[in-house]
């Protein structure tokens, strides 16, 4: 049986909740997330805070967690709103789902999912919204949830193997270097243990489908494409088709298309 939390307890995850609110709602207007500011904002002094979170890292971890968090939880929908023996749906479903994600929140995409160099490339960005941009993505921790997000497309991955058998590189097909890249990318299980047993081959495919698909959307979000491209999802969409055409799953995108279209309309007009 589960332990009812303390009144004590519950007050306490009350306040680390807020920490995140105030700190999110700081980080979409561009403003400094630091542990003095989200101090302020909650009326609390900054040693009062430290009570809560050890240093400003640990603060930075939390807001990071809670954003992946999001983005998974909004890609879950998508995905459970299709079939669970379609994957190609699912997958189609759950990818559209992350771009208008990421179109709805922008800065907090930029926060997790962003390089430093993309960022500072933006002009349409104030000097002072890149720099905290930049500093924030270099010092995301590996425990900040980035391992949710991977899983849950290795997952539908590996049950589209299953079920399509899309051609994969042997080991011999690999160039030598990048096969050793590969292999070392085999030891996290939380991001390939969707893939089942995993070759080096396999993890080669996921890794040039998220390409395609991060790729895209981080144009889209930093505005380095045509607006209408946004606007009317092309870009996107061509992308999927391209994506699909390597996991053989061509022959379906006139439905899949039907998905894609129909989580697109999530993303706001002004994209």
């Amino acid at each position: 049986m589960t332990a009812v939390p303390t009144r004590r307890e519950r007050q306490r995850q009350a306040t680390f909740d807020e920490i995140v609110d105030v700190s999110r709602r700081l980080l979409r207007t561009g403003e400094d997330v630091s542990i003095r500011a989200v101090a302020q904002e909650m009326g609390l002094t900054p040693p009062a805070l430290y009570r809560y979170v050890d240093s400003h890292a640990e603060l930075l971890t939390l807001v990071a967690r809670s954003i992946f968090e999001d983005v998974v939880d909004a890609m879950t929908v998508a995905r459970d709103d299709q079939a669970a023996d379609d994957p190609s749906a699912q997958v189609v479903a759950a990818s559209a789902a992350f771009r208008a994600w990421a179109l709805r929140h922008r800065p907090e995409f930029q926060m997790v999912f962003a390089s430093g160099d993309a960022m500072r490339s933006d002009e349409a960005l104030s000097a002072k919204k890149t720099a905290l941009m930049t500093s924030l993505a270099d010092c995301l921790p590996e425990d900040s949830g980035v391992h949710l997000f991977a899983a849950f497309f290795s997952e539908i991955f590996g049950r589209l193997w299953v079920k399509y058998q899309f051609a994969v590189p042997s080991d011999d097909e690999l160039d030598p270097e990048l096969l050793e890249i590969l292999r070392s990318e085999l030891k996290p299980d939380e991001v390939t243990h969707g893939l089942g047993s995993p070759t080096p081959g396999m993890v080669w495919m996921f890794e040039r489908a998220w390409a395609r698909l991060y790729g895209t959307v981080t144009l889209e979000v930093f505005g380095h494409v045509h607006p209408g491209m946004i606007s009317t999802g092309a870009l996107f969409t061509a992308t999927l088709l391209d994506i699909g055409a390597d996991l053989n799953i061509s022959d379906e995108w006139p439905r899949l298309q039907a998905v894609a279209r129909a989580e697109a309309e999530r993303v706001p007009t002004s994209a």
